[in-house]
C-alpha cells in the first residue's frame, strides 16, 4: 500500500469535521446509483465549479454523506419521529485550515415524511374552541386525521469545529432546518420554522463511533491499491438539547398557527427540545492522495464519479 504524505493526512483530517458535520439525519432517494464505496455519495456535487476548481494542493475537493434510519425530535409538548433522510455535501479544504461547503442542486437533506403519532387530533384536539372542535369532530376519517412531518433544509450548514468531529459532548456543526407539517386541514404550507426563522440544530456524537478505511477503484470497485479512499463512521448516537423552536406559520392558510402551536407549547424556548439521531453512519470520501492529483484533484474526483455511474 503506498504511503500518504503528511500534507494528504492534514487533508483528510480536516475533511473528517465536514462529514462528521453531516451526522444529523439518514437516507432517501437517491438521484443516481454508484457502484461499490462510491454508493453512500450519490447526490456529492463532483460538477460544481468549486469543486472541479480545487488543485489538490491549495484546495481538496471531497465527498461528504451521512445517514440514520431512526430518530425523534422534541418540539415543545409534542415528540415527532424522523424519516429517513440524506445529508451530504461536498467540502473544499483549504491550505490554511479553512473549509467551505458545496450544496448539490437540490440541497443538501433530503427526507422522507414521518408519520405524526395521533394525528390532527393529537397535535390539536380536544380543544374548547368551537372553531377547533368542530374540526376535531370530523376526524373520524384516518385520511383526514393523518399528519405526516418532514424535515427540511432552511438554510446553509455552517459553524463547523474539527475537534468535535472527533468527541463527544462538542456540536460539530450547525444546521437550519423546519418541519413541513402535512394534513388536509393543516393545507400543504404549515412549518414549524421557516427559512427567516430556522431550527437550529447542533448535533453532537453522544458517543464515539467505530472508524474503518476503505481504499477501491476511480470506479467504486473495492482495491487496496485504489485511487480512492472512504472512511466511514459507524454506530453513533447524536443528538443536541440546546436550540430554541419558533411558532407554527401557514397552518389552515394562517387560521389554525394558533391552535398547533398552543397544543404542541411553541414557541419553545432552549433547552426545552431535543433531537435524537440513532446509529448515524457517516462517510467521507476522497482520492487517496490529493496532491498526486495536481492540478488537477476536482476534475479527476468529478471523473472517477461518473465512472462509478451504474
Amino acid at each position: 500500500m503506498r504511503s500518504v504524505s503528511n500534507r494528504t493526512r492534514i487533508g483528510l483530517l480536516a475533511a473528517f469535521t465536514a462529514f462528521s458535520a453531516v451526522l444529523s439525519t439518514g437516507s432517501a432517494a437517491a438521484a443516481t446509483e454508484l457502484n461499490g464505496d462510491w454508493a453512500p455519495f450519490d447526490r456529492c456535487p463532483v460538477d460544481a465549479p468549486a469543486m472541479l476548481a480545487a488543485d489538490g494542493v491549495n484546495t481538496i475537493a471531497t465527498c461528504i454523506a451521512s445517514s440514520s434510519v431512526t430518530g425523534s425530535i422534541t418540539l415543545g409538548k409534542s415528540k415527532v419521529p424522523t424519516g429517513n433522510s440524506d445529508l451530504q455535501l461536498g467540502v473544499i479544504q483549504r491550505s490554511d485550515g479553512t473549509n467551505s461547503l458545496v450544496a448539490p442542486p437540490e440541497g443538501a437533506l433530503t427526507a422522507d415524511a414521518a408519520e405524526v403519532p395521533g394525528g390532527l387530533l393529537g397535535l390539536m384536539c380536544p380543544s374548547a374552541i368551537p372553531f377547533v372542535s368542530a374540526i376535531c369532530r370530523q376526524l373520524t376519517d384516518n385520511n383526514l386525521n393523518r399528519i405526516t412531518a418532514t424535515i427540511e433544509p432552511a438554510g446553509a450548514p455552517r459553524d463547523f469545529s474539527m475537534v468535535a468531529a472527533f468527541s463527544t459532548g462538542e456540536p460539530i456543526l450547525t444546521i437550519p432546518v423546519r418541519i413541513h407539517l402535512r394534513n388536509p386541514f393543516l393545507g400543504d404550507k404549515c412549518y414549524i420554522g421557516t427559512t427567516a426563522d430556522p431550527v437550529l440544530l447542533k448535533p453532537q456524537n453522544l458517543n464515539v463511533p467505530s472508524l474503518s478505511l476503505q481504499r477501491f477503484a476511480a470506479d467504486g470497485t473495492r482495491d487496496d491499491e485504489g485511487e480512492m479512499g472512504r472512511y466511514t463512521f459507524a454506530g453513533a448516537d447524536q443528538g443536541d438539547a440546546t436550540f430554541a423552536v419558533p411558532g407554527a406559520s401557514g397552518c389552515g392558510a394562517g387560521l389554525l398557527d394558533w391552535a398547533v402551536n398552543l397544543k404542541t407549547g411553541l414557541p419553545s424556548a432552549a433547552g426545552k427540545n431535543s433531537v435524537k439521531l440513532n446509529d448515524t453512519s457517516t462517510y467521507f470520501g476522497s482520492p487517496y492522495d490529493p496532491a498526486g492529483l495536481a492540478p488537477d484533484e476536482g476534475k479527476k474526483l468529478s471523473e472517477f464519479w461518473h465512472s462509478a455511474v451504474r
